[in-house]
């Protein structure tokens, strides 16, 4: 059984929010969720229209955003200070 069959429609659907993400690097969600790059392409690709994955391929194709290796900042990223802390995909309590 591979990762991506052990995985809940909760966690799918969070996955597939991340990816659609501008500023989430794959490398957050091998973090999480253990899965590598060409994991959630592949899980793009089952999970999605086909008219959805293509579009969604096009956009991160050569973002450097969707990579931390070609980010050009290396600390900081934006965050609302209103927004809840979160570790490891759970909401901590304030």
């Amino acid at each position: 059984m591979s990762i991506i069959e052990k995985l809940t429609e909760i966690e799918i659907d969070r996955i597939i929010e991340m990816a659609w993400e501008d500023r989430t690097p794959f490398e957050a969600i091998e973090f999480q969720f253990g899965l590598k790059e060409m994991d959630v392409k592949a899980l793009m690709r089952n999970q999605l229209k086909r008219s959805s994955y293509e579009l969604w391929r096009k956009r991160v194709t050569n973002r450097k955003t969707k990579h931390e290796k070609l980010r050009t900042f290396s600390e900081g990223r934006f965050k609302c200070k209103l927004q809840r802390q979160i570790t490891n995909n759970k909401i901590s309590k304030r």
